[in-house]
């Protein structure tokens, strides 16, 4: 007569986590990843509904789906041209930001120069203040240099890419004075010694080694560039005017073309997310090296 075992299950490591712990993270995740992606699920699914659909009852299951709302979004608005301003504007003030703090930070990490901690701690302490305190004095800077030097910096893509440059350009100089400290110092002597000087040891020798913090820092950049909007609607016009401010087109005095909303949103979201895909590995290894030492 057979008799059959029932399995036996895999004794426990000590060090393993209580089954209550696996059990309220799986929760917990489960819970967290609802709250991002019920947000996402409404506005695809708007950006699908004709107009009287978003606007009546909320279906979660739409009854009828079209594409309409993606070919209006181009002709309500003028989107094309404020896709093309923010690309211009975020595009020059990520590589300014990236050209600029790369030499300043390599300054700082490999030379000893007078006032070297007073500049670095006056770089970190301007992320304390709020962007709102400089709309003001930068209004009026520009107001007075345009009036004094004829050169428009007010309601132009250049005082724009000067204004988000001010704002990218500190953080991105500390974490790379973080990610250039971490690359060992004997790259740089290896390339003295062979000849080089030190501008072409940085750019031929160090830059290559810390492209992973370097791109973290033009991602950076150019988010902080692409979805602004305090200073873009103060500081444009209607020619100049960017994505994140154009997008209040879609809201006029007689209605609110809700489903074009939903569907621009997705437009513009569009370079950011492929970005961040393509250059996830890089920026995750770039944050991590400048972080720790």
């Amino acid at each position: 007569m057979s008799s059959t075992r029932s399995p036996v299950a895999a004794p426990r490591s000590p060090t393993a986590p209580p089954r209550s712990f696996l059990w309220s993270r799986r929760i917990f995740l489960t819970l967290l990843a609802g709250f991002v992606l019920v947000p996402v699920y409404v506005m695809i699914s708007s950006s699908l509904k004709p107009l009287a659909d978003v606007t009546g009852k909320f279906r979660w299951l739409p009854s009828g789906l079209t594409v309409r709302p993606y070919i209006d979004i181009w002709s309500t608005v003028p989107l094309a041209r404020y896709f093309v301003n923010s690309l211009i504007v975020a595009g020059a003030a990520t590589m300014l930001s990236v050209v600029i703090a790369v030499f300043a930070a390599y300054a700082v990490s490999r030379y000893d120069f007078r006032g070297k901690r007073v500049f670095t701690v006056t770089v970190l302490s301007t992320q304390m203040f709020p962007g709102i305190l400089f709309l003001l004095p930068l209004f009026l800077i520009y107001v007075n240099i345009g009036n004094a030097t004829g050169i428009a910096l007010f309601g132009s893509r250049g005082g724009l890419i000067l204004t988000y440059l001010t704002f990218s350009l500190p953080f991105s100089i500390w974490m790379l004075i973080g990610y250039f400290d971490s690359v060992p110092r004997d790259l740089d002597e290896a390339a003295l010694v062979d000849g080089c000087g030190p501008l072409r040891a940085l750019l031929r020798i160090v830059v290559p080694a810390a492209i992973p913090g370097i791109v973290a820092v033009a991602v950076y950049a150019f988010m902080t560039a692409w979805g602004e909007v305090l200073f873009a609607s103060v500081m444009t016009n209607d020619t100049t005017r960017t994505l994140a401010v154009g997008l209040q087109g879609y809201s006029t005095l007689n209605d609110v073309y809700w489903n074009q909303i939903m569907a621009a949103s997705l437009v513009v979201s569009v370079p950011v997310v492929a970005g961040f895909l393509l250059l996830q590995r890089y920026l995750v290894a770039g944050l991590t090296a400048g972080a720790v030492k």
